[in-house]
């Protein structure tokens, strides 16, 4: 086997998909796994699959087959487990959000920089829950340099976009891309009150939606390099005078944005498994753990540091 198949056959980039997006476009099958991890099994089996060039990619439903698991009950954990046993480095998330901002118009895609939690600690948040303590940095918590590298090409997948609707005669608007922006996470399943829309703005919120914590927070953990893309659905509730939003507003626009989403996979992910085996893009999370895991001491239980040699081996080996 050559040197550039043998970095085919790996799994470096995962796919994390949301709302709407419960596949990926113009990919080869190649299995489906279900990994056990010590936090159980993921939402549902991991997907293998090709690219036309032969790099493989890990694709996964983050509410299940079907959309049968609430945000509230998404097992993150295992997800992010999963995914980092296959050899995944980088994940690429995508997610259904509402708009908190007037410019950020619903079929919009947002690359946010920032999180604001307010889950309610009913979902476990870290790998990290048991004799063994660790505090990781998160003042960033989306990987840097993955986010920028994201920026230009998915403005390339929106301005072919926007293109294909001026050529086919569309009368809609086409998306734009909004990037540094600040994501609030709530706990859901209901959406949010007008007054609960209106706080989250004043704090400088500029988009909301249920799932993206605490996903990102344990990617970091795992020291994968994890970014979100968002698409916006709706302008949640804070508009005066006008419906709050429903389930039914947000699928109108969730087929639109589930296509776009599996174009802009299917533009970077060639490259995205590139940047990811030359390991300049991954600099930022390896080995970022390394000092945040407190001192051994001999209260440390055995099986604590076994289960957390699934995710970080080079640590508790």
């Amino acid at each position: 086997m050559s040197a550039a198949e043998d970095s085919n056959e790996k799994v470096l980039v995962g796919v994390i998909g949301g709302s709407g997006l419960y596949h990926l476009d113009n990919l080869k099958f190649i299995k489906h796994v279900n990994p056990e991890t010590p936090w159980g099994h993921p939402s549902s089996p991991i997907t293998i699959c090709a690219l036309p060039n032969g790099t493989r990619v890990a694709f996964l439903a983050r509410h299940g087959i079907g959309h049968s698991i609430t945000p509230s009950n998404v097992p993150a954990r295992a997800n992010i487990a999963a995914l980092k046993s296959l050899g995944v480095r980088v994940v690429l998330a995508f997610s259904a959000v509402g708009s908190l901002r007037e410019e950020i118009a619903p079929g919009d895609v947002v690359l946010p920089s920032q999180v604001i939690d307010r889950t309610k600690g009913v979902r476990p948040a870290s790998f990290f829950d048991g004799s063994i303590v660790a505090h990781a940095s998160f003042g960033d918590p989306f990987a840097n340099r993955l986010v920028r590298w994201l920026e230009d090409r998915v403005r390339i997948v929106l301005d072919e976009e926007a293109e294909r609707i001026k050529t086919a005669g569309e009368q809609r608007a086409p998306p734009k891309l909004h990037t540094d922006k600040c994501i609030v996470c709530m706990e859901g399943p209901q959406f949010s009150t007008r007054a609960e829309s209106q706080l989250y703005r004043s704090w400088g919120g500029d988009i909301i939606n249920m799932s993206v914590l605490p996903e990102a927070k344990l990617a970091r953990e795992a020291e994968l390099s994890y970014a979100l893309i968002a698409t916006a659905t709706d302008y949640d509730a804070w508009r005066p005078h006008e419906a709050t939003v429903t389930a039914a507003e947000v699928f109108k626009t969730l087929q639109t944005n589930a296509a776009i989403s599996r174009h802009v996979a299917a533009t970077v992910l060639e490259a995205l498994h590139d940047a990811a085996a030359d390991g300049e893009l991954l600099s930022e999370e390896a080995g970022s753990m390394r000092f945040s895991i407190m001192p051994r001491s001999e209260k440390q239980n055995e099986g604590d540091k076994k289960k957390l040699q699934f995710i970080l081996p080079e640590y508790f080996n």
